[in-house]
């Protein structure tokens, strides 16, 4: 069963993490296959819930692009470079390709042979030069007997053709000399005598018991084959290894890893049919042929506490959605087929997961409750945000019990783990909660941290205006805004892009407003924050 994939949205916060883990469970219950990950490191917050309740921060997920291990390549499409160039051209024409990957006894890439240079080997080869190994020369004669004294086999093969003294005369006979011979006795003895390399015996010529002892006694490497003469010499060239064809430009590989959109790239250029695919220790795994590119296993994902395509991971458009849960306004992700989409008018999507518990009958194990209760606290301020509603504050209220926290000790302690700044830079600061939103054809972002004291970051707010500048002028947005939100006394400062002075203002009614401005009762992005912005650049 292949792998799902659960995740929340980019710079994850405490609910979404919670929610990922949380209906990872519940779907694994329910017999699928599932991993929860992040899209990006964990707040300080959010840590200090997974150590509460003992659970290990989930694996980072770059993207969900199609790689090439994600394609039907052909896996072990591959051939040892030391088989006969008779094997390769068996295997290439039994599988209908033109090519295949050569490799060692470790199966690390070596090269690539083809079928055009095996044809051009068999047909510009002239002589019957040999260098491979004994065994070899078995299976590609159909041997019927054998003597064996040497692994390897290297010489020249020269077939009696002529009369015993013509052929002596004018044929070199040494150790080099392979002799392809029939029912000569004569000259088989005085190939033995002169200790050739090998004698090959044709249609099933036998030796003497006075031959036999005497290739013994000499050493002489034997074999019986039903071939003729003729045959013989046809496919005696075929028994040496693949890695004697001399082929011609080295071979363009792929790793497993690799984004299928970039293969598709590159080969476009190089027009070529087969490509060795290989892993990062150079392991050959198989071989790509361009026309299977398409025959793909996308990545099934189920997408958590989010439904906009720019807050979700990198690929979203080459990956298979299932399912998405979530407590967000709709936003623009489209699916090629029906997914199940579950959307709650709650403050938290863990309410949301708490209600699935219900509906399957599985029941919430105390760690689980935990996660769930913290992203519900961390999401609704304790309950306070504006987007709690009842149904929050009894799912939490039931998730504490099952849980075993004091709801508003613990909520306190989880608040306020998360609200310290020390030890970061701007850049941190406007990250570690950081959304992006399309408003028709213009783009803003929109960045919300916590405190108890708004006056720890008075210091900061010149470099944070200069970074939030910086992200406006070099994305083209529209306006880049960040909340620093009091969960104390439920009040928000503000600070913006020169480029939303206006829009601030008339988001909240507000004129001449200096950085830093102090927007009472304002805590909820979802229902405080993106709509006034987006109200008022759907007007201008």
């Amino acid at each position: 069963m292949d792998k799902v994939l659960v995740f929340g949205h980019k710079n994850p916060d405490t609910d979404s993490v919670c929610g990922a883990i949380s209906l990872s469970y519940l779907k694994n219950m329910m017999g699928m296959n599932t991993e929860p990950r992040i899209l990006s490191p964990i707040n300080k917050e959010t840590e200090f819930v997974l150590n509460k309740f003992k659970f290990k921060t989930p694996n980072y997920l770059n993207d969900v692009k199609v790689q090439i291990r994600d394609v039907n390549y052909h896996k072990n499409y591959i051939i040892n470079e030391k088989k006969t160039i008779l094997a390769a051209y068996n295997l290439l024409n039994k599988n209908g390709i033109t090519g295949i990957p050569l490799v060692d006894d470790t199966k690390h890439f070596k090269g690539y042979i083809s079928l055009k240079e095996i044809a051009q080997n068999m047909i510009l080869n002239e002589n019957l030069e040999v260098n491979t190994s004994f065994d070899n020369l078995v299976d590609t004669l159909d041997a019927t007997e054998y003597v064996k004294f040497d692994e390897v086999i290297e010489g020249f093969a020269h077939a009696a053709t002529f009369d015993d003294n013509t052929f002596l005369n004018s044929s070199r006979m040494d150790e080099k000399t392979i002799l392809i011979v029939g029912d000569r006795r004569y000259l088989i003895e005085e190939a033995i005598k002169r200790h050739v390399k090998m004698i090959i015996l044709v249609k099933n010529t036998t030796l003497t018991s006075k031959e036999l002892k005497l290739a013994n006694e000499n050493q002489i490497n034997i074999i019986i084959t039903p071939k003729s003469s003729f045959k013989i010499a046809r496919v005696l060239c075929l028994s040496n290894p693949i890695s004697s064809i001399k082929r011609g430009e080295s071979a363009i590989t792929f790793n497993s890893q690799d984004y299928l959109t970039d293969f598709d790239e590159i080969t476009s250029k190089l027009k070529h049919t087969n490509y060795p695919i290989i892993n990062n220790k150079n392991v050959c795994l198989g071989m790509l042929r361009t026309m299977d590119a398409h025959e793909v296993n996308k990545k099934k994902v189920i997408l958590v506490d989010h439904n906009m395509r720019g807050q979700s991971v990198d690929g979203l458009e080459e990956a298979e959605i299932l399912e998405i849960v979530d407590h967000h306004n709709l936003g623009d992700i489209n699916t090629s087929t029906p997914v199940n989409f579950r959307c709650m008018k709650v403050g938290s999507v863990c309410t949301v997961i708490y209600y699935m518990y219900k509906e399957n009958g599985i029941k919430i194990p105390l760690q689980i409750a935990g996660l769930m209760v913290s992203g519900i606290i961390s999401d609704t301020l304790m309950l306070k945000s504006p987007t709690t509603t009842e149904i929050d504050k009894l799912v939490a209220t039931d998730l504490a019990k099952i849980s075993k926290v004091d709801l508003k000790k613990y909520g306190l302690e989880l608040l306020e783990s998360g609200v310290s700044i020390d030890g970061m830079d701007e850049s941190d600061i406007i990250y570690k909660d950081y959304k992006t939103y399309k408003v028709g054809d213009d783009n803003i972002s929109i960045s919300q941290v916590f405190t108890t004291d708004y006056n720890q970051y008075k210091n900061m707010i010149p470099s944070l205006i200069d970074k939030l500048n910086a992200i406006s002028l070099n994305n083209n947005y529209k306006a880049s805004l960040l909340f620093i939100t009091n969960f104390l006394t439920n009040n928000s400062n503000v600070l913006f892009s020169d480029n939303a002075k206006n829009i601030v203002e008339m988001a909240y009614g507000l004129e001449n407003i200096e950085q830093g401005v102090l927007l009472k009762n304002i805590v909820s992005r979802k229902k405080q924050m993106v709509p006034n912005i987006i109200d008022v650049l759907d007007h201008v």
